[in-house]
């Protein structure tokens, strides 16, 4: 399902809380994103040994309470997963991704090229123009490109 960008509000303040409730539940479970999109509450997981329907609903499950004010959606990353933490950037290199940055960087709002570097503190894209690094704090979104 595709959500409009400016529809779509990252909520920093629910994902740990989520995070550490399924890190105790499901352990082996890692929450990539958790978005408000209006009354719904969507969260991207993935596991080791990938996303059933069943797992999505035992998550689903675990956040019983959050439906009093939201619908609770529980889908697997798909092929355009988010990338939201450094390790994600770092296990994708030679993947191609989209970013999207909070603010104009060397002329770019939005960057899609090949992951080349990531550290704990910047991703390094090559682009069509060339290379740019880009702090994680400037990064208001990202995913990888499907079929690379």
């Amino acid at each position: 399902m595709s959500v409009p960008l400016e529809e779509i509000v990252t909520t920093t303040a629910l994902q740990p809380e989520i995070e550490s409730r399924l890190g105790t539940l499901e352990p082996d479970v890692e929450v990539l994103l958790v978005q408000v999109s209006g009354t719904t509450l969507r969260l991207f997981i993935d596991h080791p040994d990938g996303v059933t329907l069943a797992l999505c609903e035992r998550v689903s499950g675990h956040l019983g309470d959050y439906r009093d004010r939201y619908t609770v959606e529980v889908s697997s990353p798909g092929q355009d997963r988010p990338l939201t933490k450094p390790h994600h950037f770092a296990r994708f290199l030679g993947r191609h991704a989209r970013v999207r940055m909070r603010d104009e960087a060397d002329g770019h709002q939005s960057l899609t090229g090949e992951l080349v570097g990531a550290s704990e503190r910047d991703v390094t894209i090559a682009a069509g123009d060339g290379i740019m690094t880009i702090p994680y704090e400037q990064i208001a979104r990202s995913n990888l490109i499907p079929g690379d």
